[in-house]
């Protein structure tokens, strides 16, 4: 499958094929079929992130036993995976210390 060359924001929830299109955190080199996966993995996590609005309006709901907190989580850390992959090697080392990732944990 044929690779390009994307600039993506994770604040953003978006990817360029332009870098001066908008701000970007990552440059990735990557096929349609991963950029497909992380279109879905952000409409996964914007379905969690209204369901979460609802639930901060009741009190008696903690924030560390809320379910969606946790998706949330996990997608973020699927998206780090994919970054990890189809980054460079600077992006790759940058994955590789972020907590989620941290082998002593």
């Amino acid at each position: 499958m044929e690779r390009q060359r994307v600039y993506f924001s994770l604040a953003n929830r978006t990817y360029y094929t332009n870098p001066y299109a908008g701000p970007w955190n990552f440059e990735l080199n990557i096929d349609r079929q991963a950029l497909d996966v992380f279109e879905k993995i952000f409409q996964q996590m914007q379905l969690l992130e209204i369901s979460n609005a609802w639930r901060a309006q009741l009190p008696y709901i903690q924030y560390h036993l809320d379910r969606e907190n946790d998706e949330i989580d996990l997608r973020l850390k699927k998206i780090y995976a994919l970054v990890h992959e189809y980054g460079d090697a600077d992006t790759k080392a940058f994955v590789e210390q972020l907590p989620y990732f941290n082998k002593r944990v």
